[in-house]
């Protein structure tokens, strides 16, 4: 019973976020427009303050407490036993790693390495600062030991981070790296659960806040080329002005480069 319960949670998981994903994919404009992300629209909250309100209201109600993360957390240990891999660690920092990485090995990118390494920067702060305050004043114990920092969940802040900076930076390029990269996440709130870290509330917040982190680091984007002085990504265009000329019978054209 419970396999076929998990894999229809995963099933549904990575239909949501390619859904998501696509959805959003969509709407974007080409690659040499100036990016939307940089701008912030109150529709770009609606995920994460979504994911952050399921999880607060979980981590603070009876009913949820008792018929989804305790019932979620007997599930893990009846199948894990006394097995538990720690392989999350760090799978956390891989899409993280592959924002940068990507561009690097000639993957075509919206922002050039120091705008991404800048994002990424302001992205980490703005997660440590989210999830480490909200721990500290919550004081939510986690499920394997007399530790009072489980909600919300770091290692899947960390990783839902990555992925969210991997689907904005890439997806004109391809909507794959943004399902590769929502996969890992998946795969390592997962790992959360199976090694009894966390309740499935601290996930779901955990999730929000490293969207939302990944968010806030397009939104001062533009500020920190200011402050440090990056210039945008350049992009070289060509322009061909093919004509026809009547008088005599000729047809010719105008190649011109811009940078």
């Amino acid at each position: 019973m419970f396999g076929k319960v998990l894999k229809f949670i995963v099933l549904i998981s990575f239909c949501l976020s390619s859904f998501y994903i696509n959805a959003v994919n969509k709407q974007s404009d080409s690659l040499r427009i100036v990016s939307n992300e940089e701008k912030f629209h109150l529709k770009q909250l609606i995920l994460p303050a979504s994911l952050i309100a399921v999880g607060s209201f979980g981590a603070s109600n009876g009913w949820f407490n008792k018929h989804v993360d305790n019932e979620v957390r007997d599930w893990m240990k009846d199948w894990r036993g006394d097995n538990r891999f720690h392989a999350d660690d760090y799978i956390q920092y891989v899409p993280a790693v592959s924002y940068l990485g990507l561009g690097v090995l000639g993957v075509e990118t919206k922002h050039s390495f120091q705008e991404r390494l800048a994002v990424l920067g302001t992205s980490y702060l703005a997660m440590g600062i989210l999830v480490n305050s909200i721990k500290w004043s919550v004081d939510r114990k986690r499920p394997d030991s007399p530790a009072m920092n489980s909600f919300p969940s770091g290692h899947t802040a960390t990783v839902f981070m990555g992925a969210e900076l991997m689907r904005i930076e890439y997806k004109e390029v391809s909507l794959w790296y943004g399902i590769g990269a929502y996969t890992i996440a998946a795969g390592v709130a997962f790992m959360r659960l199976y090694n009894d870290r966390h309740w499935c509330s601290d996930l779901l917040a955990g999730a929000g806040l490293g969207i939302l982190s990944a968010r806030i680091g397009y939104w001062l984007l533009p500020f920190n080329r200011k402050i440090f002085r990056i210039k945008k990504k350049e992009y070289s265009t060509m322009i061909v002005l093919p004509f026809y000329n009547a008088n005599e019978k000729g047809v010719g054209g105008t190649l011109a480069w811009t940078f």
